[in-house]
């Protein structure tokens, strides 16, 4: 357990010691490309591409910050809120039962909510292979939660 542990902070300081942007803040910026599902002055959302299922999408504030419990009440309230309609959309885009909501956050020293259209537990099991996605396949998910998006 605690070798994991040193192995996420050294993983944290290397992302600061060089360049001192996450590979998320760097998406934010358009230093990276992504599937962008929706964004305002606070959050991001956008496809993994590595999707646990079709329609995989993270949701990330701007402010960059390691811990998602580390956010101040209210912001983490409003990044809720912003999630909200986005998993409403991949609700209607998808034929699942509900859409998930997961934190890990032990890939990206980058608060991440993770959606993710599920019809059972195990649809949400990290633990399972997650290949990539190609980049013709991300770009109809995308389109598809973008018309249910209101």
């Amino acid at each position: 357990m605690k070798w994991k542990r040193i192995k996420y902070a050294v993983l944290n300081f290397k992302t600061k010691l060089f360049g001192g942007m996450t590979i998320f803040s760097k998406i934010i910026a358009g230093k990276i490309p992504s599937y962008k599902i929706a964004e305002n002055e606070k959050f991001y959302a956008f496809l993994d591409i590595f999707p646990l299922r079709e329609g995989h999408t993270l949701v990330i504030p701007k402010k960059e910050i390691d811990n998602l419990f580390d956010l101040p009440d209210a912001y983490l309230s409003e990044m809720l809120l912003f999630a909200k309609p986005i998993a409403k959309a991949i609700e209607k885009a998808f034929d699942c039962n509900r859409c998930g909501m997961s934190v890990v956050g032990l890939e990206v020293p980058h608060a991440h909510i993770h959606l993710i259209p599920i019809n059972e537990v195990n649809d949400m099991n990290f633990m399972q292979p997650k290949p990539q996605a190609s980049a013709e396949s991300l770009k109809k998910v995308q389109e598809n939660i973008l018309q249910h998006l209101l």
